[in-house]
């Protein structure tokens, strides 16, 4: 555990979004121009500029959507209010505090580099980074520990942090717990005599289809979290998994949410429960995506009665997740060398 005179900081990992209309713009290049995610043509060179150009295209239907889900990502001020709840859990009970969260988006600020600044102007060494992606992929979680890896070797830091990493927690008990909880709150708000024939729709982030032929872990840990939850509601009613947020001309893992909410239709389903995973507070693909577009997809398809459940947001059951992973973690990791690169943090959750 954290001794009260140095404590631990905890770097939330996150992905980002626009906080105004303004932001949308500057936010997709820099989305568009990792090229670990999107390989843009003509060679990492150009990357930067073919990133612009794909973000000036995008810019104004990109625009229309945060508009209507009231001008700017939520992300920000959700991750901040996780931050504090969690950083009140960790202090429960010390009596000194012991603990410091701090927040790392990955393509918008407070940055990799923030975040660093901050933890080195509060005196503090000893750091454990937390994703907010409980399912790995190298798009998501290790996409963001690419960038604190880079941030982490500047020459000005030297080897003044000491680092381990939580990059993964689709089984963990608590998490799982938290999920399931979100789910059944919605399905009794579906009314009991529809219950029988209602479908549960899982719908998480999709991925080119080359990320999981080369190995990415992300849809066996989809897999394994939705298989979590079930156990934990005992349902055995319909139930299926579909990706969202497709984009682009490359091959994606499927099925669409989209097509699957055409078939229920047309198979006569009037139901639907959608379950948005691998998603851990709101933001564009909860609220513009599930409310909005897939909402108006399921009515165009006959399905009079649509649902979602509440994103885990500041859930007690998550913040208690959260809290959980980083004090296990700590009880049996060893710290990193803290920027070297000659060996690898240990990872325990």
């Amino acid at each position: 555990m954290s001794d009260h005179a140095t404590p631990t900081a905890v770097v939330l990992f996150n992905l980002g979004g626009p906080d105004d209309l303004a932001s949308v713009e500057p936010f997709l290049v820099s989305l568009f121009s990792d090229r670990e995610i999107i390989e843009l043509p003509l060679g990492a060179a150009l990357q930067p500029v073919f990133a612009r150009v794909v973000a000036k295209l995008r810019g104004p239907s990109v625009r229309r959507n945060y508009a209507r889900i009231g001008g700017g990502s939520p992300q920000l001020r959700l991750t901040r209010e996780q931050s504090v709840l969690l950083e009140e859990r960790l202090n429960a009970g010390l009596c000194h505090p012991g603990f410091r969260v701090y927040i790392a988006m990955r393509y918008s600020r407070p940055s990799c580099e923030d975040a660093l600044a901050a933890i080195a102007a509060d005196g503090i060494s000893r750091i454990v980074t937390l994703t907010l992606f409980p399912q790995y992929s190298k798009a998501t979680t290790g996409s963001s520990r690419r960038e604190f890896d880079r941030a982490l070797g500047k020459a000005v830091w030297g080897r003044r942090f000491e680092v381990t990493h939580i990059d993964r927690y689709a089984t963990h008990p608590r998490y799982v717990d938290a999920m399931a909880e979100t789910v059944a709150r919605a399905w009794i708000r579906i009314p009991a005599e529809r219950r029988p024939r209602a479908v549960m729709l899982f719908s998480a982030h999709g991925l080119p289809q080359k990320f999981i032929d080369e190995g990415d872990p992300y849809v066996d840990e989809i897999e394994a979290t939705r298989a979590g939850i079930l156990a934990r509601l005992n349902f055995n009613g319909h139930n299926v998994l579909a990706y969202q947020s497709r984009t682009g001309p490359v091959k994606w893992i499927g099925p669409g949410t989209e097509e699957v909410l055409e078939s229920l239709g047309l198979a006569g389903v009037r139901d639907v429960l959608v379950v948005p995973l691998s998603f851990v507070s709101d933001h564009i693909e909860t609220l513009y995506e599930v409310d909005m577009l897939f909402a108006e997809t399921a009515k165009a398809a006959g399905i009079t009665g649509y649902w979602r459940t509440d994103a885990l947001n500041t859930s007690p059951l998550f913040i208690d997740a959260l809290s959980g992973l980083v004090t296990d973690h700590l009880s049996r990791a060893e710290p990193s060398c803290g920027g070297c690169g000659d060996c690898r943090a240990k990872v325990a959750v």
